[in-house]
């Protein structure tokens, strides 16, 4: 005959358990304590306090190791680490029975902002120190994460348009009524008051769009002006462009960076200049998407000797649609400054235009046989005949084109998914962080470089429960 177990609520301990023996060796409460424990925080620039009048405060050690062990736990506000620490057993373990109030522990957070990208410099080192760090492979990518202000919140231009052009409409129907009011009755006809909240509300959306006008955006949160429109998984919302650069050999972080850009185009060589800054070097290569392929980026590398790889699949994919005579087919003669097209003929240096965004200039190349050019129909309808733009970072481009022949770099490229794309799969699964929760650019990057430390740790940490790494 079986038994169920069930709570003996009368029984009492005769010697409670210590804390100590109801937390693991191996727990990751005690990485954490560790790995703080041998940071000199106050040369990384966290606030100390140094008189001894007034209440005792909690030292930052310890409000460190909550908020690291915090985010672990996917508990990234200061009220819920408040109830964490009462409620939580290694919380309880790690802060001795102390209990940090809300106020506390955002205080330490706020006073410390810049400091704690400290933190994640301070994971790079251990990680270098403890071989988990290479430098032989990179790959760099971004990921979109939602703002905390509320898209539905935001001023949409097109939105604010159609508002405005309704109202017009309205306004001028029940001014119409108005006069004909006045002029059938005697006396002085008293504007509605529904009225008067529509003419509020024209002056306010007009103010709205003066805002937008000023700033020159379609899309603004009055709250958190910095946020951009950007796509997601969730579609199209307001939020940041979070930056990681990853080495291969135990998928560690070695840079991170928040931007307002809606794309990576040029994000490629900042990121690397940012690894360049803090390691002393860059990896032997760095791989990236098709995302970051930008003829100037690729020149800028190559400018630095910044060793880079990036999926040129878009542009390929434009050539081989483009036929026998897409622009790559035309060979450019360096040495007398023209273009050779398939079949033998000049194209000539014409003039100088500029780019879509205006941003740099083009050359333009132009065939002037194309009255006698049996192929001119399949070639161009240009009745002036064919023309090819070059930039001035189209020898870089090709370059990289010649590099990636090689089938060793090739096979590097394809490794770059499965370097990076584990980091932001941890990011929004694992500790589920999808959405920031700090307000402003300079708040997110705080916050993303945080994330970029525990992710790290959590890297690192498989090292320290084998006893392949210890903190001196």
């Amino acid at each position: 005959m079986s038994h169920e177990i069930r709570a003996d609520y009368s029984q009492i301990w005769m010697f409670p358990p210590s804390l100590e023996d109801l937390v693991a060796k191996d727990h990751p409460v005690r990485f954490i304590r560790e790995f703080v424990d041998q940071l000199e925080l106050e040369e990384l620039g966290f606030r100390m306090r140094k008189g001894e009048e007034g209440r005792p405060n909690y030292a930052a050690d310890l409000l460190l190791k909550v908020w690291l062990y915090g985010y672990l736990e996917r508990i990234r506000s200061s009220r819920g680490l408040e109830k964490a620490c009462r409620l939580h057993l290694a919380l309880m373990w790690l802060t001795g029975m102390n209990t940090p109030d809300h106020n506390s522990l955002w205080r330490f957070w706020k006073d410390n902002r810049k400091a704690l990208k400290e933190v994640f410099r301070q994971t790079v080192r251990v990680g270098i120190d403890a071989g988990l760090v290479d430098m032989v492979l990179h790959a760099v990518d971004g990921t979109k994460i939602t703002s905390r202000a509320s898209t539905d919140k935001a001023w949409m231009r097109k939105k604010l348009e159609k508002q405005l052009a309704r109202l017009d409409k309205s306004l001028e129907q029940s001014m119409a009524e108005v006069e004909k009011a006045e002029n059938d009755e005697s006396g002085e006809y008293r504007l509605p008051e529904e009225l008067a909240e529509k003419g509020k509300l024209r002056e306010t959306i007009r103010e709205k769009l003066a805002k937008l006008n000023a700033e020159g955006r379609n899309h603004m949160h009055p709250g958190e002006p910095e946020a951009t429109m950007m796509k997601n998984h969730e579609g199209t919302r307001l939020g940041y462009n979070a930056q990681a650069v990853v080495d291969s050999k135990a998928g560690m972080i070695v840079a991170g960076e928040v931007t307002t850009d809606q794309n990576d185009i040029q994000q490629l060589v900042p990121m690397l200049e940012m690894v360049h800054q803090e390691l002393g070097k860059v990896a032997e290569e760095t791989v990236a998407d098709g995302g970051y392929c930008a003829g100037e980026q690729l020149d800028k590398a190559e400018q630095s000797e910044f060793p880079v790889l990036v999926n040129l699949g878009q542009l390929r994919k434009a050539e081989q649609e483009g036929g026998l005579y897409h622009s790559s087919k035309f060979e450019y003669d360096e040495e007398n400054d023209c273009y050779i097209c398939p079949m033998g003929q000049k194209l000539e240096f014409e003039t100088v235009q500029k780019n879509a965004d205006r941003s740099y200039e083009t050359k333009v190349y132009r065939c002037k046989y194309a009255d006698q050019c049996p192929v001119r129909g399949e070639c161009s309808q240009d009745k002036r005949g064919r023309h090819i733009k070059r930039s001035p970072y189209a020898g870089a481009v090709l370059r990289q084109k010649q590099k990636q022949e090689d089938e060793s770099k090739s096979a590097l490229l394809r490794k770059r998914m499965a370097i990076v794309e584990p980091v932001f799969s941890r990011v929004k699964h694992l500790l589920e962080f999808r959405r920031w929760t700090m307000g402003g650019l300079d708040k997110a990057k705080a916050q993303w470089m945080f994330v970029c430390a525990l992710l790290n740790l959590m890297r690192i940490y498989p090292f320290w429960r084998e006893g392949k790494l210890q903190f001196s």
